[in-house]
């Protein structure tokens, strides 16, 4: 494995978790039916967006949140270049489509834009965006290499 981390999704986190204290507070008087119907969606969240984990292996770049949530990888044969790049903060958290292409991220606006061979953009939220890009630019004269 020439890289592996997992980021803590310390703002999904900080906001999800009071939030479903307050909620479970104020349907409380509405009974515990109530207030687990409110707050499970919130907590199932929590769960499954708790982190980020990023794995760089010399063929496969992989990604999932939590518990192995939403599973992605690519051939680093598809990677064309990685660069540190700051994400705009209306872009957000979790999984969405962005200007700059899908976004995957759980904390901060720090991220690795990859753009691939077909053209693709795709954005890795990390809070090591700069040893990320290093790393992915360091398998791509292996790729050359191996593709000569």
């Amino acid at each position: 494995m020439q890289y592996q981390h997992r980021q803590p999704a310390k703002t999904i986190l900080s906001i999800v978790l009071p939030l479903t204290l307050i909620l479970a507070v104020v349907f409380r008087e509405f009974g515990l039916a109530v207030v687990v119907m409110v707050v499970t969606p919130l907590l199932l969240v929590a769960w499954l967006f708790w982190s980020m984990t990023i794995e760089v292996d010399d063929m496969q770049l992989r990604w999932f949140f939590g518990p192995g949530f939403w599973k992605k990888s690519l051939s680093l044969s598809q990677l064309h270049s990685a660069s540190a790049v700051t994400n705009r903060w209306w872009y957000g958290w979790g999984i969405r489509l962005t200007p700059s292409g899908w976004l995957y991220n759980v904390s901060g606006l720090s991220a690795v834009e990859l753009h691939l061979v077909d053209g693709t953009r795709i954005r890795l939220g990390t809070d090591q965006p700069h040893t990320l890009a290093e790393v992915l630019q360091r398998t791509q004269p292996e790729q050359d290499k191996a593709s000569s």
